[in-house]
């Protein structure tokens, strides 16, 4: 099985999660560094319908420019993720069974 982590390696959950990825058997795991090689609006969109979460749900709200998103239409924060991806919280993953947002990193195990 393949599966992709959207992975900041200075973030603690993401670590914890690519952890469980590389611990488990069978896993082949593809590492897309999301803050050096920004993805796409529409790839942001993919992944969140995958996940079954709103962008409203995936936004990183510790950080600065959330702030001045709040209450702000899932196409403006689209948006703004696409622009900053700083914004988009991680670790998101995904495999042939769907794609979650590993807060806490076990839940990434639901698709696994």
């Amino acid at each position: 099985m393949k599966a992709t982590i959207w992975h900041n390696p200075r973030c603690s959950k993401s670590r914890e999660a690519l952890a469980i990825l590389e611990g488990t058997q069978g896993v082949e795991v593809e590492v897309f560094e999301y803050l050096k090689a920004p993805p796409s609006r529409s790839q942001i969109a993919a992944i969140y319908t995958k996940a079954g979460i709103t962008p409203t749900e995936g936004l990183r709200e510790a950080e600065d420019g959330a702030k001045a998103l709040k209450g702000a239409s899932d196409d403006a924060i689209l948006d703004a993720m696409a622009a900053d991806p700083i914004l988009i919280e991680r670790p998101l993953v995904e495999t042939d069974k769907g794609a979650r947002l590993g807060r806490p990193p076990e839940k990434i195990r639901e698709i696994l």
